[in-house]
This record gives C-alpha cells, structure tokens and sequence, in this order.
C-alpha cells in the first residue's frame, strides 16, 4: 500500500533506539525526511546514519532532552528551519520506572510526568502551530498500553500514559478543525532493550526469574508472543498517512489483546 508520504517531514522523538528507530526507518522507508531526537549522542548519530545509508532519505540528528523547554524549542526551530515545516510528529521519547507503590519514590513519580506525559505535551506545543500555519499535519503519541489498562507494577507509567490519552483527545478535538490529525498507538510489552530491563525489575519485584517474568507476559497475551517493533512503526506510519485521513482523536491498541492482571499473577 502506497502511504503517500514520499517527501514529507517527520520529527521523530525517543528515535535512537527501541520504537522510535523504528518508527524512524519505516517513515523513512515510506519516503520521508526525518528529523530525530534523543538524549544521547552518539545512538541517535549512528542511527540517523544507518537509516539514512539505507533509505537514501535525509535523517537529521538532534540531541534533546524533551524533558526541558529549551531543547524542545530548539529541536523544533532547526527542523523547522532546516525543511520550512513538520508534516508528522511522532512522539517516543521517555521511560517509566516499574514497581510497587511501597517502593516508589516521588523523584520516580515525577519523572514519569515529566517526560513521559509533559514531554509530550512540551513536544506537541512546540509543534502543532507550525502545522496550523500549513492548514495540515498529523501527530502520533506512542503511549503505552498502561494507560488503558491499570497495572500495579506499572502505576507510574499508567499515570503519565493516561493524562497523555487525555491530553491526545483534547487536543484532537482543538486542531481537529484547523487540519491537524491527533491518534495515539498504544502498545503493550515490545520487544526492545526498553522490554528487557522492565522485565528484569518485574523479575525482581515478584520474586521470579527473567524466564518466569517472560513467561508471564505472553500468557498475558492471548496472542502469546511480545510485539516487534517494526509492528508498532507499520501501525504509526498508516495513522501518520493521509490514507488514514478520517482516523482522528483515536486511541488504537497494538497488544495483542493483553490482560494485564494476567502477567501480575
């Protein structure tokens, strides 16, 4: 299927790795430029050379913590400045700790919410007037599916994935009339090093092995197996396309039917 993205700006966030990279080589594959964003250095540089070896697109790398203001608003302006607009926004960018409520910590609390949920928000805020000002645009928020599905061992991430589902349908509702598409994608475990060392803390905290905390996340699954990356990227590049053009303040799970109860027991 032809996705009619050939020539559009992306601006990737979280891209060095993981979904993100992902999401980044299948835009990129689809014809598209992309810019990425991530905290370090030198695997948003390898990455962006790799895809860009591979896809003959440009792939610019920008490091950021979207975490801060400045580096947001500088990350956006020298997209900006480099294309002259951002088609798509793909957000991916941050992490949240796994564990008990006992154990938690307010630092863990808060950085949850403020990269996972107010990095987002700093994302799309810087963004979403430039794509007013072009009458169109498409912006996908990666958010887990926690925020959908309560888990104890996942509080922090649910909270912040849950206020970005509110924030995704609200800002659908605000620039959904002024031709701004609004969708999140939310996946449930994916098999990335993201997965691998949110296992080992399930692990730890239940007092099991790596095996048996495995074990318990595909039999969460009815499908029975950890979603790939690349899935989740095909997913976001057809809800970034205007082939999915009336596909707007949508919350689309990518999990495999998981039932999070499941893996807790």
């Amino acid at each position: 299927m032809d996705l009619n993205l050939t020539d559009k700006v992306a601006f990737v966030t979280g891209a060095s790795k993981g979904i993100g990279r992902q999401v980044t080589l299948r835009l990129a594959q689809e014809g598209c430029d992309v810019v990425i964003t991530a905290r370090g250095r030198e695997g948003l540089e390898q990455a962006a050379a790799e895809i860009q070896a591979e896809t003959g697109r440009k792939i610019i790398p920008l490091t950021g913590d979207m975490s801060r203001d400045t580096d947001v608003e500088r990350c956006v302006r020298t997209a900006i400045g480099e294309f002259g607009r951002i088609d798509v926004l793909v957000t991916c960018a941050g992490s949240s700790p796994g564990g008990l409520l006992e154990e938690l910590t307010e630092e863990q609390w808060m950085q949850s919410l403020n990269l996972k949920f107010l990095g987002y928000v700093r994302t799309v805020r810087a963004v979403v007037p430039h794509m007013v000002d072009e009458g169109s645009g498409s912006i996908v928020l990666v958010v887990g599916n926690d925020g959908l599905k309560p888990s104890f061992w996942e509080m922090t991430a649910g909270a912040a994935n849950a206020a970005d589902l509110n924030f995704a349908s609200s800002i659908a509702d605000q620039y959904g009339p002024k031709g701004v598409r609004v969708n999140t994608v939310n996946p449930g475990p994916v098999d990335t090093d993201r997965w691998d060392g949110l296992e080992k803390a399930f692990a730890r905290d239940m007092g099991v092995d790596q095996a048996e905390a495995r074990r318990r996340a595909e039999a969460s699954i009815p499908l029975g197996r950890i979603t790939r990356p690349d899935e989740v990227a095909a997913l976001v590049a057809f809800l970034a396309s205007d082939v999915a053009g009336s596909v707007h303040g949508a919350h689309v799970p990518i999990d495999g039917a998981q039932r999070k109860a499941l893996m807790e027991r």
